[in-house]
């Protein structure tokens, strides 16, 4: 079977930027740890509100499938398949879509006429997801190119909890550490190993699935989030990640180390978790982990679109140079974990 590649990348993300101080600043009763520490979100970036320009997830997506394409060798007519996999799906301002596809009416807007365009909803994990599907459609032959993509206006969450945090710990204080984004990439067929995704596998745990929940808020009209950290961030969740990875290499005859990784991009859910998670990793694997790139700081916990705006930052900053290893390790409510090896050469930003 042949491989698939990711063929260009785009990125959109707000201009507002609010930092992490000024939404403490907000809350009625301050936390009792010290929020920006823990997660190491300085700031984050806010979608436009104001009614003549405001910023949906639709608009949002539009904007990142654009970027995408501009450095793209096709154009929207020539794309086999748009994936949608963002978890906000409001569209016309606030109203939110589940029918007619985001997908869809982005294959529209663009011009894919012939495009199999439909949604998925994975958590944090849904353009992991997106890919998961486009790279099987690839190299199976059913289709020879495709679009995933994920517009997120998510910080309607952050306005519920600072509305309706009033103890020293809450379910909703994951909720302010979220930023907006928007991300596309385009995947073909891989023509040389200098770009190529050699593999990428996904699994759910579900009986992790109640410990983060979003959902209309109990208290108010406003969307909430509900995360239990405190289960969700344990050993025994990050070994779900490692086992899966060490059970597929052993099954091709590998180990960790052979891979030669030369960087990792964690889900940006947490910058004191991600040292942890690569201590469990170097102990269960036996070889010590590559660098990890990140962007935290600056954008927050973008959601499904998180490890695809590492890898577009870290493009646009010139770290990544051609021939370039990178595993991506997804983590989403559900639970989602698992892999994804590929090397980089010719993508740019």
């Amino acid at each position: 079977m042949s491989h698939s590649r990711f063929e260009s990348i785009g990125a959109y993300l707000p201009s507002k930027v609010v930092t992490t101080k000024e939404l403490i600043s907000r809350l009625k009763e301050p936390p009792s740890f010290d929020l920006e520490k823990i997660t190491g979100v300085k700031e984050r970036r806010v979608h436009d509100t104001r009614p003549e320009s405001y910023e949906d997830s639709f608009t949002i997506a539009l904007n990142a499938v654009e970027d995408c394409l501009s450095r793209s060798q096709y154009a929207a007519a020539d794309i086999d398949i748009i994936i949608s996999t963002s978890i906000t799906r409001s569209k016309n301002a606030t109203r939110m879509y589940m029918e007619p596809s985001f997908a869809s009416a982005i294959g529209k807007r663009i011009g894919a006429k012939k495009a199999i365009t439909f949604d998925v909803s994975n958590a944090c994990a849904g353009m992991l997801t997106g890919t998961y599907i486009l790279d099987r459609m690839i190299r199976s032959g059913a289709v020879r190119n495709g679009i995933v993509v994920s517009g997120e206006a998510i910080t309607p969450i952050s306005d519920t909890a600072v509305a309706e945090i009033s103890e020293k710990y809450d379910l909703q204080f994951a909720s302010l550490s979220v930023g907006d984004s928007g991300a596309a990439i385009v995947l073909d067929q891989a023509v040389d190993d200098a770009d190529k995704i050699h593999y990428i596998e996904l699994m759910t745990a579900s009986e992790y699935s109640h410990l983060c929940l979003g959902m209309p808020s109990d208290k108010s009209a406003g969307v909430a989030l509900y995360t239990d950290n405190r289960k969700m961030h344990n050993e025994d969740r990050f070994l779900l990640g490692t086992d899966s990875q060490r059970n597929y290499l052993e099954s091709q005859g590998r180990t960790f180390a052979d891979e030669n990784f030369d960087y990792i991009i964690h889900h940006q859910f947490g910058a004191a978790a991600i040292p942890w998670m690569n201590a469990i990793c170097e102990r269960e694997f036996g070889h010590p982990m590559p660098p990890d790139l990140r962007v935290i700081e600056k954008y927050g916990n973008t959601s499904t679109t998180s490890h695809f705006i590492v890898l577009h930052d870290q493009l646009s900053e010139q770290n990544i140079p051609a021939g370039t290893k990178l595993l991506m390790f997804p983590a989403a409510s559900g639970i989602v974990t698992g892999f994804l090896s590929t090397t980089i050469s010719s993508l740019k930003v």
